[in-house]
C-alpha cells in the first residue's frame, strides 16, 4: 500500500512538471502569438546566413532594401528588440507560478537509534527512505508590474532605435550611390574635355613642326591636359571609394561587381524635391522627439516604481511531500499537505525609499522640460532643413547651368585656338573653368542629395 502511495506521488511529480512545462510553453506562445504584428518588422533583419552573388544589379530602392536585410549592424538592432521582448518575458514570469519538484534517497546502513525509557533501553531501527516533495508558490507586488510596464517601454525604445538604425543607412546608402552616379558623370566630361585637348596638342604641335608657333605653347597645352588626366585618376580614386562604402552598407565583399541602374537624373528628380518641401510637418512622427516621449514615460514608470517600494508583497505556497520507507520503524514527522499565505509590508528603512522617490520625481521634471524644450525647437529645425534643401536645389540648378557654360565656353575657345583667333592662355583659363565647375557641381549635388535625406528623415511620414 505503501508503495502504490509513493508510486502515486511520483507520478504526480511527473505530471505536475510536465504541466508547469506546458504552461509555460503555452504562455510563451500566446506571448509570441500576441506580438506577431510587431514581431513581423524585426525577424525582417533574422537573415544571418545568405547566399552573396558574385554580381549585384540594384536602383537605390533595391540597394536600400539589400542593405536594410544584409548590414550586421543593423542585425544586431533587431536582435535587441528581440532580446527586450525576452526581458519582458522573463519579468512576467517571475511573477507567475513557480513549481519545482525534488526526491531525495537516505541509508543508514543498518544502523538503528537506542533510546532510555523508564530505565530501559528501546532500540529504534533506521529504515532507508525516501522523500518526494513537490513546492508550487506565486509572488505578485507593485514594483514587479510596474517592471513589466517599463519592459514595454524598453521595447518600445528599441524598436524606435532600430527604425533610427534603418532610416541612417537608407541615407547613406542613397549618399554613397548618388555619389558614385555624379562621380562617373564628372569623369565622361573630363575625359571629353581631355579628348578635346588632346585633339588640340596634336594640331600645335603640327603648327611647332611647321615653324607657326614656338614649343612653349604645345608644353603649356600639355600640362593643362596633364591636370586633366590627372583630375580624371582623382575622380576614378573617388568613384572606387564610394563603391567600397556602398559594399560596406550591402555587407558584401570587395570582389561583388555592382551595377547601378537608377540614373543621376532619377535621383534628382525636381519633383521629389518639391513634393518633400511640399509635406507637412507633424511632429509625433519625428523620431527625436518619439524617443524623448519614450523617457519622459520611462522616468514617469520609474517614479512609479520607486513609489511601490511602500506597497505590501502578497505570496502564496503550497508543499507537498510524501516519505516512503524501505523496512519497519520510522517516524513521519512532516506534514504531507502545507499552504503558506504571507504578506510582507515594509515598515522603516531610514528615509531609504523616500529619498528614491524624490530623486525620480527630479528625474521626471527633467524628462518633462527636455520633452517640452524639444518640441518647441522642432519647428524652427523644420524651418531651417526646408530652408537648406530648397537653397540646395537651387545651388544644383545653378551650377549645372554653370557646367553647360563653360564646357560651351571652353568648347568655342577651343575652337578659336584651332583657327588662331584665341590664345593659349584663353585656352588654359577656360580649362581650369571647366575643372572648377566640375568640382562645384559634385559639391552641389552631394549637398542637395544630403538635405534631402535630412529633411526626410526628420520628418518621417513615410
Amino acid at each position: 500500500m505503501k508503495k502504490a502511495s509513493f508510486l502515486i506521488a511520483a507520478l504526480a511529480l511527473g505530471m505536475s512538471l510536465s504541466a508547469a512545462n506546458d504552461s509555460v510553453k503555452n504562455k510563451s506562445n500566446w506571448i509570441m502569438e500576441h506580438d506577431s504584428v510587431m514581431m513581423a518588422t524585426v525577424n525582417v533583419y533574422a537573415d544571418s546566413s545568405r547566399a552573396v552573388p558574385s554580381s549585384l544589379t540594384l536602383s537605390v530602392k533595391e540597394a536600400q532594401d539589400y542593405a536594410v536585410k544584409a548590414n550586421r549592424s543593423l542585425r544586431n538592432s533587431s536582435l535587441a528588440v528581440q532580446q527586450a521582448y525576452a526581458q519582458r518575458w522573463q519579468t512576467i514570469a517571475s511573477m507567475l507560478p513557480q513549481v519545482d519538484g525534488s526526491y531525495s534517497y537516505s541509508n543508514y546502513l543498518g544502523y538503528s537509534a537506542t533510546l532510555s525509557m523508564g530505565g530501559q533501553n528501546v532500540q529504534i531501527n533506521m529504515p532507508n527512505q525516501g522523500a518526494l516533495g513537490i513546492t508550487a508558490s506565486i509572488g505578485v507586488n507593485g514594483q514587479g508590474i510596474v517592471g513589466v510596464l517599463l519592459q514595454n517601454l524598453a521595447i518600445d525604445m528599441q524598436r524606435l532605435s532600430l527604425e533610427q538604425s534603418e532610416d541612417n543607412l537608407r541615407a547613406n546608402v542613397k549618399t554613397s550611390y548618388t555619389s558614385i552616379l555624379v562621380l562617373q558623370d564628372v569623369v565622361k566630361l573630363l575625359d571629353a574635355s581631355l579628348a578635346n585637348v588632346n585633339n588640340i596638342i596634336e594640331i600645335t604641335q603640327h603648327a611647332v613642326d611647321f615653324g607657326a608657333t614656338e614649343q612653349t605653347v604645345a608644353d603649356q597645352i600639355a600640362i593643362r591636359a596633364n591636370t586633366l588626366k590627372n583630375s580624371i585618376m582623382s575622380q576614378k580614386r573617388a568613384i572606387e571609394l564610394a563603391t567600397s562604402s556602398l559594399k560596406v552598407l550591402l555587407d558584401v565583399p570587395a570582389e561583388t561587381t555592382l551595377t547601378l541602374t537608377t540614373t543621376l537624373e532619377e535621383l534628382l528628380s525636381g519633383d521629389e524635391v518639391l513634393a518633400l518641401l511640399g509635406e507637412e510637418f507633424v511632429k509625433e512622427h519625428n523620431l527625436s522627439y518619439r524617443q524623448l516621449e519614450k523617457n519622459f514615460e520611462i522616468a514617469k514608470m520609474n517614479m512609479h516604481m520607486a513609489g511601490w517600494a511602500y506597497g505590501p508583497t502578497v505570496s502564496l505556497a503550497y508543499n507537498y511531500s510524501n516519505q516512503q520507507y524501505y523496512g519497519e520503524g520510522g517516524m513521519r514527522m512532516t506534514p504531507p499537505n502545507v499552504v503558506q499565505v504571507s504578506i510582507r509590508m515594509p515598515l522603516w528603512s531610514s528615509g531609504k525609499r523616500a529619498a528614491g522617490v524624490v530623486e525620480k520625481k527630479i528625474a521626471l521634471e527633467q524628462a518633462r522640460n527636455t520633452l517640452a524644450e524639444t518640441s518647441d525647437q522642432l519647428g524652427i529645425q523644420y524651418q531651417q532643413l526646408r530652408f537648406n534643401l530648397q537653397n540646395a536645389y537651387e545651388t544644383y540648378l545653378t551650377e549645372q547651368e554653370n557646367l553647360k557654360v563653360v564646357n560651351r565656353v571652353f568648347e568655342s575657345v577651343s575652337n578659336k585656338y584651332r583657327y588662331g583667333t584665341n590664345s593659349n592662355l584663353e585656352l588654359v583659363n577656360a580649362s581650369n573653368d571647366v575643372i572648377s565647375a566640375q568640382s562645384s557641381y559634385v559639391q552641389a549635388v552631394l549637398s542637395l542629395i544630403n538635405a534631402e535625406v535630412e529633411l526626410d528623415k526628420f520628418l518621417n511620414n513615410n
